[in-house]
């Protein structure tokens, strides 16, 4: 009988993924790891042993999602923590972006997350007990990114739905956390992980400028520390009662406290007129 956890981690070739997958197999996890290429995952994770399972995995196909939950479960001997994490930022105005760009970053970031739940959570549900971690962004608690809302729009889906999730399976013995990370020194910000809109407009400037910061300044130059990030993940997977929301880092508690401030400010700039809306009874 195992003594640790087994755990099930999607987009785990590269970023915060493969950073927790490290760590956790250094650690005596069994591991189940997935991504579209599979080949590239073996080659970040060169390990061989019998904890480690890597698996090809098509998010957007659900008979691929179901096919890695169960050979999880039958190879490694069950299943007790996952960790959504897969997904890609989306850069470009709404009007810039297609329907197809807006629509293809859903389907991984919030659909293709959906396919996970929608077949790891019977097993949890029926064992009563289980962890679920689902990787939004700070971009899912303040939308203040010009450029980004597209992607932000899919990480507000994320806590959204996590939040939801929680209440649904808690009575199960089953704990939903949504992560909120910060600015960390992955790849997220390269080219492989970032798509930019096909047909951009001029007079976007500041979404350009946007681009540009985040392609040449921010990348590679991020405060944050992935090992460190995927440390604490790790110690909250193990606490009695982890909480439904996770922040990553001192720029996301920031980002956060700014957006509490702006909507206290605008609720009670409103809030008199707001709150004299209801039926005056007779």
């Amino acid at each position: 009988m195992t003594t640790k956890k087994i755990w099930f981690v999607t987009g785990a070739s590269k970023g915060l993924g493969l950073t927790l997958v490290q760590q956790l197999l250094t650690a005596g996890y069994a591991v189940a790891a997935t991504s579209r290429n599979v080949e590239e995952l073996k080659r970040a994770v060169p390990l061989k042993t019998d904890q480690f399972l890597p698996l090809a995995m098509d998010l957007g196909n659900e008979d691929s999602v179901r096919q890695a939950i169960e050979t999880t479960i039958s190879t490694l001997g069950g299943l007790d923590v996952v960790v959504n994490n897969a997904g890609y930022g989306q850069i470009g105005a709404l009007e810039e972006l297609s329907d197809q760009e807006a629509r293809n970053n859903f389907e991984v970031n919030v659909f293709g997350m959906l396919n996970v739940i929608r077949y790891a959570t019977p097993h949890l549900r029926q064992q009563g007990s289980g962890r679920v971690f689902n990787i939004s962004s700070i971009g899912g608690i303040s939308g203040d990114f010009p450029g980004w809302g597209v992607y932000c729009a899919t990480k507000f889906a994320v806590a959204g739905l996590t939040e939801s999730y929680a209440a649904e399976v808690k009575p199960f013995g089953v704990y939903a956390t949504v992560v909120y990370p910060g600015y960390f020194r992955t790849e997220f910000l390269s080219a492989g992980s970032v798509g930019k809109p096909q047909t951009p407009i001029d007079a976007y400037q500041a979404v350009r400028d946007s681009q540009t910061a985040h392609e040449q300044q921010i990348n590679g130059n991020q405060p944050g520390d992935p090992q460190k990030a995927m440390e604490l993940l790790i110690q909250v997977s193990e606490s009695e009662n982890p909480p439904v929301h996770l922040l990553l880092g001192a720029d996301a508690y920031q980002l956060a406290g700014q957006k509490m401030a702006t909507l206290q400010h605008d609720m009670q700039q409103w809030q008199e007129a707001a709150t004299a809306t209801a039926f005056v009874e007779a």
